[in-house]
């Protein structure tokens, strides 16, 4: 474990450590959840997914740091995508950075950014379609997150096509790099390019969405809520006001609208999942554990709408490893997996399919200060 020292931080792997090493390292300190789906993944592509997740939350621990003001902010995230773009060297950035974040973020986290360079080495060293697909994501990441935090505040987000572009450049574009990796990794998985491409951001928002509702009651001791107004004021809910107002059956009415999203979304999910052939077992895993982590949670939340901490809907360890368990043993049969869902989901809500949208509203992508040149299509919209 890292721990903070007197006066400085002490480094988390040894100098002679190499990147790779670095980086399965520092994973399950930033993540528990990727550090438990990631290895499952096979070694090119693991070690792809890892360089793309460290840098993600290189790129959200910026936007995170309330000592930044928002130009800084997105100076910092600019200067990123430079690196990630070997357009600029990570040295200067990662030092700059590193004695400018504050204790709001965690020591593994300024242990991360100090050693930007690793990762980026790292990611240097992959296929030059890998890089291409993490420096999309990056670039557009970063500007919907900052778009999205400039903006933030208690009274959430004003619509859910806003809440839908949102979840598209902090989650959708996460999917449609992870299709792209796949994709790359394996003729067998290309075939199926173009449905995986079409279900790619319904894959990240369903796990986004559920993600929202689970740290609300986190977001906004942040002073940031990211549910949709309209939602929550048919049911006579005041977001800014939500202290006093989660126990209202209004509340747990417009929960239950999202969570019934979310729950569709889900089912898109599994929809791309069964697109990889059978035979890819690890990427297999990585999606289902986490679509299956993602339905109790989904469940807990139906179940318990007055929670008031993360905790009281986190799913338990038990509960993962049933998870495993289960679906090492259907992994092979759609069938089976389909009905698995089934049961698992019985007594959520569902939205219907022309309630689901994924991709980033006009007004959203004409705000864009910086555009990616990489050309490549997402949700039918070029960027």
């Amino acid at each position: 474990m890292l721990e903070n020292m007197p006066g400085r931080e002490r480094t988390s792997a040894d100098d002679g450590a190499s990147d790779r090493e670095y980086q399965d390292h520092i994973l399950p300190h930033v993540s528990r959840t990727f550090a438990f789906t990631i290895p499952q993944l096979p070694p090119g592509l693991r070690n792809a997914t890892t360089s793309a997740y460290l840098l993600c939350r290189i790129a959200d621990t910026i936007e995170d740091e309330p000592a930044f003001p928002p130009h800084e902010t997105l100076r910092f995230l600019k200067r990123l995508n430079e690196v990630i773009a070997g357009r600029a060297e990570p040295a200067p950035l990662a030092a700059e950075l590193g004695s400018r974040l504050s204790a709001c973020s965690t020591a593994h986290e300024r242990d991360l950014v100090r050693h930007l360079g690793r990762i980026v080495a790292a990611t240097q060293r992959l296929d030059p379609r890998q890089q291409t697909a993490i420096r999309r994501c990056l670039d557009v990441m970063s500007f919907g997150m900052h778009h999205f935090q400039c903006s933030a505040s208690l009274r959430g987000l004003p619509t859910l096509a806003d809440l839908d572009s949102y979840c598209y450049y902090v989650a959708g574009v996460v999917g449609e790099m992870l299709t792209e990796l796949f994709c790359a990794s394996s003729p067998d998985i290309e075939r199926n390019a173009v449905a995986l491409r079409r279900l790619a951001p319904s894959f990240g928002q369903g796990l986004q969405m559920t993600n929202i509702l689970k740290d609300l009651w986190e977001d906004r001791r942040r002073g940031a809520c990211w549910l949709p107004g309209e939602v929550f004021a048919r049911h006579g809910i005041d977001l800014e006001r939500l202290d006093t107002q989660h126990l209202d059956p209004g509340f747990a009415a417009g929960l239950r609208e999202l969570v019934g999203i979310a729950h569709a979304h889900l089912r898109s999910a599994l929809s791309f999942t069964l697109l990889i052939p059978a035979a890819q077992t690890g990427i297999r895993r990585f999606c289902l554990w986490a679509i299956g982590l993602a339905l109790l949670t989904l469940r807990a939340i139906y179940r318990t709408p007055q929670f008031t901490a993360a905790e009281q809907v986190k799913v338990s360890r038990p509960q993962v490893m049933t998870i495993v368990s289960i679906t090492n043993l259907t992994l092979h049969h759609d069938l089976l997996l389909m009905r698995l869902f089934e049961r698992t989901a019985r007594g959520l809500p569902l939205a219907a399919p022309s309630s689901l949208h994924v991709t980033p509203t006009a007004r959203a992508l004409s705000s864009h200060e910086w555009l990616p040149e990489t050309g490549i299509q997402h949700s039918g919209t070029s960027l």
